[in-house]
């Protein structure tokens, strides 16, 4: 849903984490800085470290009134963000700075920084919905099954970026043995093995990876996405199918809509699970909620 065109937003807080992207944060402080100062804002800046830092920068946000708060860098970074302002009437801004930055694609704001700059101060507010996963809040996309084990594998990794990424991937395919779930949501039950299940508030992976086509961020529903095991030999159509648009055509995909779920894996009291990038041991079942127009956020102008 987009909101009118909110008043001019002139205190701004940015919130950096220092060791995402390979831009050094001295020099974009100054062009953040330079772009509010010209535009009649005020930027101010806040850290994270990596210690507490949900509740010190919810601390910082009682202590100190700002028209709107800026995430820059990459989904760990937005999802932080996004838990501090859920609920309230400030909205969240996103300067991509990550790996894969995927809330950030799927609103379609500019993954070049030179280019995504401009959203601080020509903009549009929407009001979308977020999920609760397993008592963790999500702002995009989470899932169980072969993704998450990536996820974990590139997180423990010391290398980034999307050829780690695949590498990882590739070694880990060779062996895997896919999971049996048991899926009861508001409308309807399904049970079965999945090579990967897909909680998701939108559409694509930040490796581009179109999970969820025609997913809607602020429709008060989720989508369950998921490829169900399949012959080596079919991997290169699921894979084209993927980056086009095209996951219902497989015939090893399905999706369930629904606005809560209850994931059981049977013989397992903890599964791994990855929520917008970063994994975590998460206790069976699993509940996913919806939490409709609970998050606010400034997207770029549509082009006339």
């Amino acid at each position: 849903m987009t909101a009118p065109e909110p008043a001019m937003l002139r205190h701004l807080l940015f919130v950096l984490n220092p060791v995402s992207g390979d831009i050094s944060k001295t020099d974009l402080e100054d062009t953040i800085a330079a772009y509010c100062q010209q535009r009649g804002r005020t930027a101010h800046f806040h850290h994270t470290s990596g210690q507490d830092d949900l509740a010190q920068l919810q601390a910082r946000l009682l202590r100190h009134a700002y028209d709107a708060v800026f995430a820059a860098g990459g989904d760990g970074t937005v999802n932080l963000v996004a838990q501090a302002l859920l609920g309230t009437p400030l909205p969240l801004g996103i300067l991509p700075l990550g790996s894969g930055n995927g809330l950030s694609k799927d609103l379609g704001i500019p993954q070049d920084i030179d280019e995504a700059l401009p959203l601080i101060w020509q903009h549009r507010l929407r009001t979308i919905d977020t999920l609760r996963v397993g008592g963790h809040f999500a702002a995009h996309l989470a899932d169980l099954g072969f993704n998450a084990l990536v996820v974990e594998r590139f997180d423990k990794g010391d290398t980034r970026g999307p050829g780690a990424y695949v590498r990882i991937a590739t070694q880990e395919y060779i062996g895997y043995e896919p999971a049996t779930y048991i899926i009861e949501t508001d409308r309807e039950t399904w049970q079965g093995k999945a090579f990967m299940l897909t909680i998701a508030n939108a559409n694509t992976f930040g490796s581009n990876v179109i999970i969820n086509p025609n997913g809607q961020l602020d429709d008060g529903e989720f989508e369950l996405c998921l490829i169900e095991p399949f012959p080596g030999a079919a991997a290169p159509s699921i894979l084209y199918h993927l980056y086009t648009s095209a996951f219902d055509a497989s015939n090893y995909t399905r999706r369930l809509r629904c606005r809560k779920a209850r994931i059981q894996v049977p013989g397992e009291t903890q599964v791994l699970v990855q929520v917008d990038g970063e994994p975590h041991r998460l206790p069976t079942p699993i509940a996913v909620d919806i939490q409709p127009g609970s998050l606010r956020v400034l997207v770029p102008v549509p082009a006339n």
